[in-house]
């Protein structure tokens, strides 16, 4: 079986987030996404001290997978400078790791069709 990881990034809107979201699991990148908030960060950018209302996305998917999905966010992101991160599933329900593996697939395997309609 698959390592399964968490990714997590976070947008600036719950639009941008449901974007990330939606291309994830279309791509079969990702099993699942949350999107959690609004949520607000505090963090220095450029010397200053700065906060803002943000959305968290994490991304269940297999460490197969992270190229795949951070080239994906960061295609769709607005950041300059985006966090995306992953971090290990040390434990979980066998069954939902199954899944998880179940739905993304090892890289190169699968190959999604183009939506109608979408850009």
């Amino acid at each position: 079986m698959s390592e399964c990881v968490q990714v997590i990034t976070t947008v600036g809107s719950r639009a941008e987030a449901e974007r990330i979201a939606a291309q994830l699991v279309d791509a079969r990148t990702a099993a699942c996404v949350q999107i959690v908030g609004p949520v607000t960060s505090t963090f220095r950018w450029q010397g200053a001290i700065e906060t803002s209302e943000e959305w968290l996305c994490l991304a269940k998917t297999t460490r197969d997978a992270f190229a795949a999905v951070e080239r994906q966010i960061r295609a769709l992101h607005s950041y300059e400078l985006p966090e995306i991160i992953a971090l290990p599933i040390v434990a979980g329900s066998a069954a939902y790791l199954n899944w998880i593996a179940s739905e993304v697939p090892p890289q190169g395997a699968f190959e999604p069709t183009p939506a109608a309609g979408k850009h």
